[in-house]
Formats: C-alpha cells, sequence, structure tokens
C-alpha cells in the first residue's frame, strides 16, 4: 500500500509550501489563471448537472474534477496556498512579506483566469448575447445574486455569515489539498482529494477563486450585481474567511499535531541554559 503516514505529509506540506515560495511571478500567474479557469469550467459543469437532474448533489459530485486536475497539475490555487505557506514561516524559513507577495500573484491569476473562462462562456450560453440566459446561464445569474445583494439585504449577519461560510468552505478545500498527499498513485489521489471537495460544495460553503467565476460571469449575464456588491458583500469577507479555514483550521491543526520538527523546537525553548 502507498498510505502515507501523517507526521509525512506534514512535512511534505511544509515541503510543498517552501516549493511555493521559490516560484516567480510569472510562473504563479500563469498557474493560477490556468487554475482559476479549471475551477469557473468545473463549476459551469456542475450548474449543469445539478440544472439538468434537478438535483444538487450530481453537481457536487461533479465539482471537485477541477481540484483534481488542479493538484494533479500542479497549479496554483490561492485557498490552498492559505493553507501551506505560512507552514515555512512557522519554522522560520521565509518572511510574511514573501508569503503576502505569493499571495497577491496568485489571487490576480486566479481572477483572470476565472474572468476569462466566464467571459467565454457568457458568449457560448447566449450565442454571443442574442439569446436571452436561460437553464445554467440563469442558474448562474440567480447564484450571483444570492451571494452579493443576498447577503446585503441581511447586513452585518450577511457580512458575517460570508466570513463564516468562507472559513468552512477552505478548512475542506485545504483538507482536500492535503488528502491528496496521502497517497502516491493517481488513482489515490483522485479518490481522497474528491471527499472533502464534495462535502464542501454540497453544502453550498463560499469559496473565494468559485466566485471569482460565478458572480462576474453572473453580471456579464444580466444579474443586478455591482462591482460594489461583488467586493464588498461576497469577495472580501469570502477570502478573508478562507485564509482563517485554510491557515488555522488546517495548515496549522495538522502541523502542530504532526509536525516532525515541532517537538524539537518545543524542547529546545524550554530548556534551561547551563550555568
Amino acid at each position: 500500500m502507498d498510505y502515507v503516514k501523517p507526521v509525512d505529509i506534514a512535512a511534505a506540506m511544509i515541503e510543498s509550501g517552501r516549493n511555493k515560495l521559490r516560484l516567480a511571478p510569472a510562473d504563479l500567474l500563469v498557474r493560477g489563471a490556468f487554475a482559476g479557469a479549471l475551477l469557473g469550467a468545473a463549476t459551469s459543469l456542475a450548474f449543469t448537472g445539478a440544472v439538468s437532474t434537478g438535483q444538487p448533489l450530481v453537481g457536487a459530485l461533479i465539482f471537485p474534477v477541477s481540484l483534481v486536475m488542479i493538484v494533479l497539475l500542479g497549479l496554483e490555487l490561492v485557498t490552498g496556498s492559505f493553507g501551506l505557506l505560512p507552514l515555512p514561516w512557522l519554522e522560520q524559513q521565509t518572511s510574511p512579506r514573501s508569503i503576502l507577495a505569493n499571495w497577491g500573484w496568485v489571487f490576480l491569476g486566479n481572477l483572470i483566469g476565472s474572468m476569462a473562462y466566464g467571459a467565454l462562456l457568457a458568449i457560448a450560453l447566449t450565442n454571443m448575447g442574442t439569446m436571452q440566459p436561460s437553464g445554467v446561464a440563469a442558474r448562474i445569474m440567480q447564484v450571483a445574486e444570492a451571494k452579493t445583494v443576498g447577503y446585503a439585504a441581511l447586513g452585518t449577519a450577511g457580512l458575517v455569515t460570508a466570513f463564516v461560510k468562507g472559513i468552512l468552505c477552505n478548512w475542506l478545500v485545504c483538507l482536500g489539498v492535503v488528502m491528496g498527499m496521502t497517497t502516491n498513485s493517481t488513482v489515490g489521489k483522485i479518490v481522497a482529494i474528491w471527499l472533502p471537495i464534495f462535502t464542501f460544495f454540497a453544502q453550498g460553503f463560499e469559496h473565494a477563486v468559485v466566485n471569482m467565476f460565478i458572480i462576474p460571469t453572473g453580471m456579464l449575464l444580466g444579474a443586478k450585481v455591482t462591482l460594489a456588491d461583488w467586493w464588498l458583500w461576497n469577495q472580501i469577507p469570502v477570502t478573508l474567511g478562507n485564509l482563517v479555514g485554510g491557515f488555522v483550521f488546517t495548515g496549522l491543526a495538522l502541523y502542530v499535531t504532526h509536525s516532525p520538527t515541532l517537538p524539537a523546537i518545543m524542547t529546545t525553548s524550554n530548556e534551561v541554559p547551563a550555568e
């Protein structure tokens, strides 16, 4: 069997964070854009499955194809990086400035790729604007409005809800990234990644990069959403929630309990110097 033990997974998480921090901005942009487009494609496919069958769980079963492809191809999602990049910093191997720069480039790449795919899909679904949105297009508009003006109607409660759904989402998404490290076989990685990603999507939690596709695409199709609605009531609170969920609930939690270097660090810091 090729199962990787948790202590080795923790070491792999730290090494993955180091490798990501070594990437040049151009690589981060290209890999981020590719990942954003794939996530958008999987989201539209999931909507297609849900609309055509009338069963939302069908869409949730389909959606994990995105993260499987992203992980296997070594692409970049800022949400996954939220859970991995701070770990080398905890090991005192990088600086907060390097982490923030990396997140910034990947976020931009994800945004470009998601919006580019969304623009192309809007053209395809409406025959270049000659048809009224229906089916999947209408569903995208509906979800875009629910994720923005729907939260705005709730005021502070809407902001808190978006933030908390962001936490819950990226706890599971980063678990998907980590689960991919539990095996060295391709089939094993597919199955391991599928489990938490299906769980997040089926419950309607909030993913920052998915929303980079849904909301601007909905706006292109005619959803009654402004740029302020998008960023203030969804993108910003959801991104912050994703950061907390990915780093605190996944990366930090697994690092604290499984890191092979942490016990040595703690022992060294607690030793009384010889006189």
